[in-house]
């Protein structure tokens, strides 16, 4: 279940195709998910839940060629490595991976991994993957470390294009977003012709978000769905992280890159997202054009966005990442966990009162 099956939208702007970040031509995205056991935590038995997810920028290897990229920081307690290059080079290197908290180190050496194979034999080269995560020791066994090399390469043979699987999938297998279940979810908007006709994607990793806080559209959802009616799993609501993705097929630089990035933290804002204190809300947007390959001389040359034509990539990156997080919520099903905790899913048919008796009071 996504927003637009009930009849209802984010903003004005136009969604791709899939309404995913693959709308973005040569995007791809793939999981491997990963759930077993149920009852008591034992450490390093379970219950799993928890994953992988990748997002490839384009069709080749990105280590060959690379991509502009830009990132930013709305609140730092949390990871995506290989950010220092992407600042200092405006260069995405590599496919960017998701997962837990504790898995990311075995994410980011397995990519080192799977360019070792791709790359010719004895070849001598140095790897910054880029490796989000947030936590989800709510729900799995965190510390049993479940997550292997041989499940960062599953998602990479599973990445494709068109419609991405999102709630309770890959990375997003044990999150949970503003007290509801959470996990992975995409859309996108294309732009006017008169602006270029681009498109931007956005895929998130949603585990943040406090249930008084949530709003859909402008919408008090979270008020009214409150945790008398909907149970909030754990003690600390709030105390979470989200990954925003953000991919364009715009013929940006590095340094507006970097602006839409930051365009990302007001799409979270707008579903009621603060940034708290213990939260890791980190985005990194790369742009498709102008990919670098190999050139003989001194210079090559680029085609670029002029900036007095980027707000509607602004507001493009705002909507995409709202309806987002908000097609995150409604793709995730109820899901019990490690010692019986459950995170219970956002019921579309709810959701879709809230929304009706909203509007029908001219609020």
């Amino acid at each position: 279940m996504r927003l637009r099956d009930l009849g209802l939208a984010i903003g004005l702007g136009r969604p791709g195709a899939h309404n995913a970040i693959t709308d973005v031509a040569g995007v791809r995205v793939g999981h491997t998910t990963l759930i077993e056991g149920t009852g008591r935590l034992v450490v390093g038995r379970g219950p799993v839940r928890t994953g992988v997810t990748v997002v490839v920028p384009h069709e080749g290897q990105v280590w060959e060629q690379p991509v502009f990229a830009g990132c930013h920081r709305l609140n730092g307690n949390g990871e995506l490595t290989g950010l220092e290059w992407v600042r200092e080079s405006g260069l995405l290197t590599s496919p960017i991976g998701l997962t837990n908290t504790h898995s990311v180190g075995v994410v980011r050496d397995a990519l080192v991994r799977a360019e070792v194979r791709h790359r010719p034999a004895g070849e001598l080269f140095w790897g910054l993957p880029v490796v989000g995560e947030t936590w989800d020791g709510l729900l799995n066994d965190i510390n049993g470390f479940h997550v292997t090399a041989d499940h960062l390469d599953q998602a990479l043979d599973a990445a494709c294009s068109g419609p991405v699987p999102e709630g309770a999938v890959g990375s997003g297998t044990g999150m949970v977003c503003h007290g509801f279940k959470g996990g992975i979810g995409t859309a996108s908007r294309v732009v006017g012709q008169e602006s270029g006709g681009y498109t931007v994607g956005v895929l998130v990793q949603a585990n943040h978000g406090r249930r008084e806080r949530l709003s859909v559209d402008g919408v008090p959802v979270g008020r009214a769905i409150p945790a008398s009616e909907v149970p909030v799993p754990g003690s600390a609501p709030g105390a979470g992280s989200i990954i925003v993705v953000v991919a364009t097929d715009a013929p940006l630089l590095p340094h507006q890159c970097t602006r839409l990035a930051q365009r990302a933290g007001l799409g979270v804002a707008r579903t009621g997202g603060v940034g708290e204190h213990t939260s890791g809300d980190l985005f990194l947007c790369f742009s498709t054009a102008n990919r670098r390959v190999p050139v003989d001389g001194l210079t090559r040359q680029a085609e670029v966005l002029v900036d007095e034509h980027i707000t509607p990539l602004f507001d493009a990156t705002v909507e995409a990442t709202e309806e987002a997080i908000v097609n995150c919520l409604l793709a995730a099903d109820t899901m019990v966990g490690r010692d019986g905790i459950t995170a219970y899913g956002l019921d579309p048919a709810r959701l879709q009162e809230v929304m009706a008796h909203h509007r029908s009071q001219g609020q």
